[in-house]
């Protein structure tokens, strides 16, 4: 009776076959640069007989600007270091160039080395193409950037024009009520589109912008500043601004974007008041378990939560029928937040006023 390990080929008959059935390229070649012994795959691909690819160095064959660091490389196999995922092009005996991808491990020992490459040429191909197309890509948003501060430049100029000249008319020589609420509507819409044009500026500049400066900011003299630049809006409001920063005095951020912080979510707690009632914001900060935060509350007219959702920081997207909301204050407020590491949370009820607490990226020690 045949045994059933007879019916298997020998050893040495199964890796031959191994060898010259493999779609990959398998080669020994030598320390002295040689091909000793290549499959199939290989003059299959390079296109040339296996007497001229065993007459030749192995070098010749390669694409010449990567025949420097092709050496580079073959000397350190022989000092016995593996090779691993090396790229690099050859040339066919027809002039295209193929890429290669190898792993070579050198045997001292015989002098050897035992190679197996895959052809990427079409991987790289594609690499290539996307490339291109994000280099198109990077061009024409470069451009459209350029395109679009040069119009906000050239509209503000004759907006700040007009909005000049309302200021040197002397209204108290018009009698006409008409004429007046005329003269009033149309300063109101030059101020709101001069407004419009540099909320988008500054979006531009956000999204512009992949660094920040840090630095260590005292969080009363930051929101200080922001409050006496919006002094009479909140004369006007008589709003009622809470501060306690006793448990939490300053924190690593940036400049800008904490001024920017206070003043948009101020702006909307006295923007979004509910009608008849004065508004009261509260403004502190805590340390939450060796993170930093700072913490907005307001008795606004608040959001329904289940519907804005994860929309609530959007571009441009708004959820009140205010004539001042344009949907980029708090999108601006979750950008500089979320760019350095920290992160935004909101508790809100429709006329139950909202919270935002907001946790810096937390510092090592």
């Amino acid at each position: 009776m045949t045994k059933k390990q007879d019916l298997v080929p020998n050893n040495k008959y199964i890796f031959e076959h191994f060898f010259e059935l493999s779609g990959d390229l398998l080669c020994i070649a030598g320390f002295d640069g040689y091909f000793k012994k290549i499959n199939p795959a290989v003059s299959q691909l390079l296109g040339y007989t296996n007497e001229e690819l065993f007459s030749r160095p192995i070098n010749e064959f390669v694409y010449f600007e990567d025949q420097n660091i092709t050496s580079k490389v073959r000397k350190e196999l022989q000092n016995n270091k593996p090779l691993l995922n090396f790229e690099n092009r050859y040339l066919t005996k027809t002039g295209e160039i193929v890429w290669l991808s190898w792993t070579s491990m050198p045997v001292e020992d015989e002098k050897l080395v035992y190679a197996i490459a895959k052809n990427i040429t079409h991987t790289k191909k594609l690499e290539e193409e996307r490339n291109l197309l994000l280099t198109k890509i990077t061009k024409i948003n470069s451009d459209l950037k350029k395109l679009t501060y040069t119009s906000s430049h050239d509209l503000r100029s004759p907006i700040n024009n007009l909005l000049s000249i309302f200021d040197l008319l002397d209204t108290s020589k018009i009698e006409d009520s008409e004429t007046l609420e005329f003269i009033e509507m149309m300063k109101s819409a030059c101020q709101t589109l001069k407004h419009t044009l540099n909320d988008f500026v500054d979006v531009l500049i956000l999204e512009d912008k992949s660094v920040a400066e840090v630095e260590e900011l005292d969080l009363h003299e930051s929101l200080n500043t922001v409050m006496q630049s919006i002094n009479s809006l909140i004369q006007n409001s008589k709003a009622v601004i809470n501060i306690d920063f006793s448990e939490l005095k300053k924190i690593n951020f940036n400049k800008a974007y904490l001024e920017s912080i206070y003043l948009n979510l101020i702006t909307n707690s006295i923007k979004y008041t509910q009608p008849g009632q004065i508004p009261i914001i509260s403004i502190c900060s805590k340390k939450n378990n060796g993170i930093n935060q700072l913490i907005f509350s307001d008795n606004g007219i608040g959001f329904n939560m289940k519907t804005v959702k994860d929309k609530i920081f959007g571009l441009f997207q708004k959820f009140h029928n205010h004539a001042d909301s344009k949907g980029i204050g708090l999108y601006l407020v979750n950008n500089h937040v979320t760019s350095l590491g920290g992160k935004i949370e909101v508790k809100s009820a429709i006329n139950k006023g909202t919270t935002f607490t907001i946790s810096f990226k937390k510092e090592l020690t």
